[in-house]
């Protein structure tokens, strides 16, 4: 469904809300649109009308809906929920979904849900709960096909065909010991199909990919993925027991997770956040962001503050200020957003953290050198004054330079001690490059002016 039938299908069922059509409504959601494009729809309503049309969609395909929503949304419909109408939609669910669904659920509720669960899901379930959600343990699905090395390929075949049906994105079966049910190796189903009936698995399965291990990161098991074009990849413990599989599907998620986090990030919101959350709800949440923006506000002005009577003497000063601390930020944001990008694609290590460092430094130096050369010109101009222009100038020169300085080490610091450099490296960026570029261009001011 492109963008416009997408706008023109929630318009068309905006009006038969409006018009109290339930019944084409409900025909709609559950027989025309498929699942992932009534999630959609459900993201893109307000509270009010997201309500109505979730209680429009029949039971059985609630499950299928509740998958593709994000998490926000999804935790608020699950809460409204009962544990018996929670168990039905679980079952509709792949294991690796079903984890998804338990983990916006208060815990109590969790313990609940698979306490009436069969022994069988139970089991399946905890063993991707064991593992954290950002995990190739938390991302994987146990539902896998395995087979033995020493059996034939005719006798796979028979296998196979035994099955009523096989997990979805299966493109190679997993080949264990008998013993220990340890991972050996792989056998894609195009080469299966096209072997020697009488040969054994061993002679044609692969042993070229490596499985992933539980603990492995969500973002490294994503790199692997498209370093390698996988479509599905055994997951093991640490002794090498094949736990499940994670497919290409579960990998997309990540990618787009990442991607809105890093731009969410940025602002201080959360990847999940929902575009029509309630009044209160989003207000709480920017109220914190805002109120660390203002502490650091502060920190720059009370730097303005110490040349209170410099400034006075030359108001001109008042007026070029914002110039120096914007210059230092904007050369700072780019440098921090190529660090992010690149810790994020794995390419920043501490190996070639020195190049990158003293590349950027080189760069601002540049650029500033010719913008202070031009700012210094105007400035000139503009106030009749060769001091002012030498004061800006060299302030933009040591505020770039300390931007790139600090767009350069803030990720990587943060990263080792464990924050977020998406969530906090903005705001310390913009305080660095305010402070310095203000306590420069008025210290300057201070020592030139008298």
């Amino acid at each position: 469904m492109t963008a416009q039938e997408d706008t023109t299908a929630l318009d068309k069922l905006n009006s038969a809300l409006n018009s109290g059509a339930f019944q084409q409504v409900r025909f709609t959601l559950n027989s025309t649109l498929r699942p992932v494009e009534v999630a959609h729809l459900l993201e893109k309503s307000p509270p009010k009308e997201r309500q109505i049309l979730w209680n429009l969609i029949h039971p059985e395909n609630e499950g299928k809906v509740l998958q593709y929503l994000a998490d926000d949304i999804q935790a608020d419909i699950l809460s409204k929920m009962d544990a018996d109408r929670l168990l039905a939609i679980t079952e509709t669910l792949d294991t690796d979904d079903v984890a998804d669904v338990l983990q916006q659920l208060p815990e109590r509720i969790t313990r609940e849900l698979l306490q009436i669960m069969d022994q069988q899901n139970r089991e399946r379930i905890e063993e991707i709960l064991a593992y954290p959600e950002d995990t190739a343990g938390g991302l994987m699905n146990t539902d896998t096909v395995t087979i033995r090395p020493d059996i034939t390929v005719e006798t796979c075949l028979r296998y196979i065909r035994r099955h009523n049906e096989i997990p979805e994105m299966t493109d190679s079966l997993f080949v264990v010991s008998r013993k220990k049910n340890s991972y050996i190796g792989t056998l894609p189903l195009t080469k299966l199909l096209v072997s020697d009936p009488e040969i054994t698995i061993r002679e044609i399965m692969n042993t070229d990919i490596k499985p992933i291990p539980a603990d492995m990161p969500d973002d490294k098991v994503a790199s692997l993925f498209e370093k390698h074009d996988l479509v599905s990849a055994p997951v093991i413990n640490k002794s090498g027991k094949l736990l499940g599989r994670i497919t290409i599907d579960d990998v997309v998620d990540v990618i787009r997770e990442d991607a809105d986090h890093s731009l969410m990030s940025m602002a201080g919101l959360d990847e999940d956040e929902d575009t029509f959350a309630p009044l209160l709800k989003t207000t709480r949440r920017r109220a914190v962001w805002l109120g660390i923006n203002l502490l650091t506000a502060l920190l720059a002005s009370s730097v303005i503050g110490l040349f209170q009577d410099t400034i006075d003497k030359v108001v001109a000063l008042a007026v070029l200020m914002p110039i120096v601390a914007s210059m230092g930020g904007i050369a700072g944001s780019q440098t921090l957003t190529l660090m992010i990008r690149g810790q994020a694609l794995g390419h920043v290590e501490r190996s070639n953290a020195r190049w990158l460092l003293n590349r950027e430094l080189l760069v601002s130096l540049l650029n500033g050198i010719i913008w202070a050369g031009v700012v210094a010109a105007v400035s000139m101009v503009w106030f009749s004054s060769q001091t002012i222009g030498i004061v800006i100038g060299l302030a933009i020169v040591i505020n770039l330079i300390v931007g790139a300085l600090a767009g350069t080490l803030l990720p990587l610091v943060l990263k080792a001690w464990g924050i977020d450099p998406a969530l906090a490296g903005s705001v310390l960026l913009t305080t660095i490059t305010d402070v310095v570029g203000f306590f420069a261009f008025l210290g300057l001011a201070t020592y030139f002016y008298g």
